[in-house]
């Protein structure tokens, strides 16, 4: 049984005439008979019987009816719902970051999204790269901004680096600057007090890993805050932090100063599962994010890739 051969049956049924069937569905009338005649075939009941100059259903036909009526309305309905997520009038997009991105780079470009795409439903995770990572593998995430790992994600991933983006000493903007000079040696910082991110957070890996190659182990004034505490705690004159130049663009209460060369960055990467088909809405988010990153409406010490 096909849902063609229901669509004739149903044809058939409402003008109770082959020829008129065959007229409103533009076929012969040669193969609508044909296909109703293999539907009866199929079933093994007769489903019309000539009355005059039309048809009438008989007891077969008047019993598959409302079947074929239910079953041709699903299946309408089941098209109906592709056509609307191809399209991008429904759908819902799964997309991860780290707390910085979060706060920099995500809300301009769901904003852009959300204009384009009203309907699509939006669930954002926040967390730390190895987090993110953990949520792609585990399919519980469609995208995810990380910051790329120097060894590399795991295989079953891709993750394309999209932009870099420069470290910078962020310090409260009422006090005094973290050196005279127009950039800061980082060695400058080894009596400075800093505000420390969480264990597990790569920012801290990234700080005491670059303190450590420069000779000496920081004074931590406070430690074990996500983003916006700790630029909370910088505001509030705690002691300075190594954040990403982004998160510092909303911020007038506080002062971006520059590493010296060589400095430091890190590279954020769009990743997804390596042989997974995007979702349509998920593939028009990765776009969009492509797309703002491209056009460069991006803070200074930001470089798209």
């Amino acid at each position: 049984m096909q849902l063609q051969q229901l669509r004739y049956f149903l044809a058939v049924e409402e003008t109770r005439h082959f020829t008129q069937a065959a007229d409103i569905l533009g076929v012969s009338q040669p193969t609508l008979s044909k296909q109703i005649h293999s539907l009866e075939s199929t079933l093994g009941a007769p489903l019309f019987e000539r009355v005059r100059n039309a048809v009438a259903l008989t007891a077969a036909g008047e019993t598959l009816l409302p079947h074929a009526r239910r079953m041709i309305a699903d299946a309408d309905a089941a098209q109906d719902a592709v056509k609307e997520i191809i399209g991008l009038r429904r759908g819902r997009v799964r997309v991860g970051a780290t707390p910085s991105l979060c706060s920099s780079l995500v809300p301009p470009v769901l904003r852009r999204f959300r204009a384009e795409h009203p309907d699509v439903e939006l669930l954002v995770n926040e967390g730390s790269s190895q987090d993110m990572i953990a949520h792609l593998l585990a399919r519980d995430l469609d995208l995810a901004l990380i910051v790329h790992p120097e060894q590399g994600v795991d295989p079953s991933l891709h993750a394309a680096p999209v932009l870099r983006e420069s470290l910078v000493v962020a310090s409260v903007l009422s006090g005094p600057p973290p050196t005279t000079n127009a950039q800061v040696e980082l060695n400058e910082l080894r009596e400075t007090p800093l505000v420390m991110f969480r264990p597990g957070y790569d920012l801290r890996d990234v700080t005491l890993e670059a303190c450590r190659r420069a000779g000496f182990t920081p004074r931590f004034a406070v430690e074990g805050g996500e983003m916006d505490a700790v630029l909370a705690f910088v505001e509030a004159g705690l002691g300075v932090a190594l954040v990403p130049s982004m998160v510092l663009v909303n911020r007038p209460l506080l002062r971006a100063t520059p590493l010296a060369s060589p400095g430091m960055r890190r590279t954020v990467a769009l990743a997804h599962r390596r042989r997974a088909i995007l979702p349509h809405a998920a593939s028009a988010l990765r776009t969009s994010i492509l797309e703002h990153i491209a056009t460069g409406e991006l803070p200074v010490g930001v470089h798209p890739l």
